[in-house]
């Protein structure tokens, strides 16, 4: 029989050793995990995000994570780390870097959305040269730079573990998009990253290029997030020629674009040939009625790998709509589609009120919902999408980590 951890009476001590004050926050956490009876067989993931309370928390801080690492440093049992949503800074990143070197049991950390810069992501990226374990990473929203992003690209030519990486909202530039690219046509072990939002001064699409380059030869990577790049139809048609040759990629975000129909007639293209590609998120770019009946037309009649696509916020109305809801109804592969934000009328909010209703389109897997006012069809916005749970996500166990998520468990690696 295993012994359990007893990380809170560590945790106290620990905090008396090194004159610290206790964070409740923390501590509560740690009471919970001990009382977790699962933890000495399938670890746990202790939960320290900062915003996912109905009451306020206190943060956790550089101090905070000085004390609870030198805790972590005795169990084993502790497989992942969500510290999203708090103050920890460059101090804290040279902590969580020195924690790295000397772990050997951690595969998930969430790091989104503190105040780390460029030296705590220059001193967590090289952690990452020798550390073993770690599986998924996440810096989202951490103002990192293009310099910051630069380490990451370095240790992606020498770390042959990570699995999962998120440099989504750090402002990182064209140079670390580039750099990214080059180490990725040499890694095998990524099978997802997400480069959102960069910071571009060009409109040239260089980087968009220099992915498509990556994808001519890259073997490994599954999930692709290139939103906010400012990518126009030639970028897409870039992507769409990589893509021929490309076997791997299951999952491509295109979303906040500036792809018109024309970019959509690539991207059916290629939907016509290549059968791996199982999401496509086009949110917020501008395909139109012309660019959503030609997917539809090949959704239809040429495609049968695509399982989740959304057009939200693509200006499109009604023909459009209603030619993606007959390819619904047919294409039974098809089975998550989003398409709030465009111009409903009386014939979509029919055709999509049927879907539903016949459990065709059951209420998970799209993002509306109809009801009836004196007998006249619409529909309403649910919370569902693509992107759902990328900045936040419920503390309960409840959820399925497929639910509505973004990967559809396409990519089996989560925070656990």
């Amino acid at each position: 029989m295993s012994v359990l951890p007893d990380l809170h009476l560590h945790y106290v001590q620990a905090c008396q050793n090194m004159s610290q004050p206790e964070n409740p926050f923390i501590a509560r956490v740690l009471q919970e995990a001990d009382k977790n009876d699962e933890i000495s067989t399938k670890g746990i993931t202790l939960k320290l995000a900062g915003n996912n309370h109905l009451v306020p928390v206190p943060r956790v801080t550089d101090d905070d994570l000085g004390v609870l690492v030198s805790v972590l440093g005795q169990s084993a049992f502790v497989t992942g780390l969500d510290l999203a949503y708090n103050v920890l800074t460059d101090a804290g990143a040279k902590t969580m870097a020195t924690f790295l070197q000397e772990n050997s049991t951690l595969r998930y950390l969430n790091l989104m959305f503190n105040d780390i810069g460029t030296s705590g992501a220059e001193l967590i990226a090289g952690a990452l040269h020798r550390n073993e374990s770690l599986v998924h990473l996440r810096m989202t929203g951490n103002k990192i730079g293009n310099q910051g992003g630069m380490f990451f690209a370095s240790m992606l030519e020498i770390n042959s573990t990570l699995e999962k990486l998120d440099l989504g909202d750090c402002d990182v530039g064209l140079k670390c998009l580039i750099a990214v690219a080059i180490a990725l046509t040499q890694n095998k072990s990524l099978k997802a990253i997400n480069l959102n939002r960069p910071l571009l001064s060009n409109q040239q699409e260089e980087n968009t290029v220099h992915i498509a380059r990556m994808l001519r030869s890259n073997s490994s990577l599954v999930e692709l997030h290139l939103g906010k790049h400012g990518m126009k139809n030639f970028g897409v048609e870039r992507l769409c020629e990589a893509l021929y040759k490309n076997s791997t990629l299951r999952y491509l975000d295109l979303s906040c674009n500036n792809i018109t129909c024309d970019g959509a007639k690539f991207l059916g293209d290629l939907l016509k040939k290549n059968q791996t590609l199982e999401i496509l998120d086009l949110n917020a770019n501008r395909i139109e009625d012309v660019g959503a009946i030609y997917l539809s037309e090949i959704l239809l009649t040429w495609n049968n790998s695509l399982r989740a696509l959304s057009i939200v916020s693509n200006n499109v109305t009604g023909k459009g709509l209603v030619a993606l809801a007959h390819t619904v109804q047919f294409n039974l592969q098809l089975s998550h589609i989003y398409i709030w934000g465009n111009k409903f009328d009386q014939e979509t909010c029919v055709e999509f009120s049927d879907l539903i209703e016949t459990g065709r389109l059951p209420p998970g897997c799209t993002d509306v919902a109809p009801y009836k006012v004196d007998g006249e069809v619409f529909l309403a916005e649910l919370s569902h999408g693509l992107a759902k749970h990328r900045y936040w996500a419920p503390r309960c166990a409840a959820v399925a980590p497929g639910a509505a998520n973004a990967s559809l468990e396409i990519v089996p690696v989560s925070e656990y």
